[in-house]
């Protein structure tokens, strides 16, 4: 099956809410970090215009508005919602979870909750910004790996925050377990999550202890945690025609999400066959006569599967094949690792494949 790739970053501001710049400039960032489509998300705006290709030279990026939306009025602040391929303002409804969920779906939007597991940070005087209404339904899946919230974990001393800031790659090792352990439950549950990964950029320019900095440009982040879509037609040019199908990827799970810093994730491929044809990440199947799970990655690495968050075949190298008896059925999905700088970290994590009763 001939699939084609797209890599996305679909988590990021402005200064129409807490960025530090516009649409044209965050679309030459992308380009020159190599991305194909980028998603300005601004806190409970939603910037109507920007829309379209931007391209230079041959090389070309498309930008779209979402929207990411909470209560500002709760404190401390809770239920950050990202909000995709929506077609009107919605942040009238954001104090209730539930119906704003329920209206993105209305409009043909996708909704995500953001940094679901987000931690507080003493240090910096930082509140955790996590997800804490787990009773909504009807979203589409989780941000299971935000950059910028990761790595705050890692400020716990000065001297960590020093040191992380002037090389954050030293300490990023993956998403949070415990949001790897949420998404493990809720798709074995029989939840269909899909799973993103993204910057949450703002290029802000950091002051503490006397230092004034940017630590986290643009064109830096864009490089390094991404989703990757796949589609199974490859794109027109027509920005209309081709967000629809980057959408509808993205709503399907046909993605995976890569650590793109500490090495390229593009051709990544997780698959499965049986008597329902080929499957790729984000697909559904029942498992009578038996199914061969088949995942290859862009070079050697530490390869796992796992089937409902338990490992259940893992295997050094650059593929990993498992057959499943008739009958075996739980959701699917695939992780490999690179040892980088000294630690084995966490380089591609797909998103499942569901095989059902």
């Amino acid at each position: 099956m001939q699939l084609f790739e797209h890599a996305a970053n679909l988590h990021m501001h402005t200064p129409y809410s807490d960025g530090e710049a516009y649409h044209a400039q965050i679309a030459q960032a992308a380009l020159a970090a190599g991305l194909d489509l980028v998603c300005v998300t601004d806190h409970n705006v939603w910037v109507q215009g920007p829309e379209r290709y931007y391209a230079e030279g041959e090389r070309r990026v498309l930008l779209l508005v979402g929207e990411e939306l909470h209560d500002a009025a709760r404190q401390p602040q809770k239920n950050h919602l990202l909000v995709y391929n929506h077609s009107r303002e919605l942040a009238p409804l954001a104090a209730q979870p539930q119906a704003l969920i329920d209206a993105v779906r209305e409009t043909g939007g996708l909704a995500f909750l953001a940094h679901p597991c987000d931690a507080a940070v003493p240090l910096i005087d930082y509140e955790a910004i996590d997800w804490v209404t787990w009773e909504v339904t009807g979203y589409t899946g989780l941000e299971i790996w935000n950059y910028m919230s990761d790595w705050a974990r890692l400020l716990t001393t000065k001297a960590a925050a020093l040191r992380y800031s002037l090389n954050p790659d030293l300490g990023v090792t993956g998403p949070a377990a415990e949001t790897l352990a949420r998404w493990d439950a809720l798709t074995a549950a029989g939840q269909r999550v899909v799973g993103i990964g993204n910057s949450d950029a703002h290029a802000t320019v950091y002051q503490k202890w006397g230092v004034s900095r940017c630590l986290f440009p643009y064109e830096f982040l864009f490089r390094q945690v991404n989703t990757h879509l796949l589609t199974r037609e490859p794109l027109t040019g027509d920005a209309g025609q081709d967000r629809d199908r980057l959408m509808a990827a993205l709503g399907a799970g046909h993605c995976f999400i890569g650590y793109d810093g500490i090495a390229p994730t593009r051709g990544f491929r997780f698959s499965a066959s049986g008597d329902h044809g080929s499957l790729t990440m984000g697909d559904e199947t029942t498992n009578r006569g038996g199914l061969t799970l088949q995942l290859t990655a862009p070079q050697p690495a530490t390869l796992r599967l796992l089937r409902d968050g338990r490992e259940v075949a893992r295997k050094d190298g650059q593929s990993l094949t498992q057959v499943l008896p008739a009958g075996e059925t739980g959701a699917f999905r695939a992780e490999a690792y690179l040892s980088y700088k000294g630690r084995l970290r966490g380089w591609i994590y797909s998103n499942p494949i569901y095989v059902r009763p």
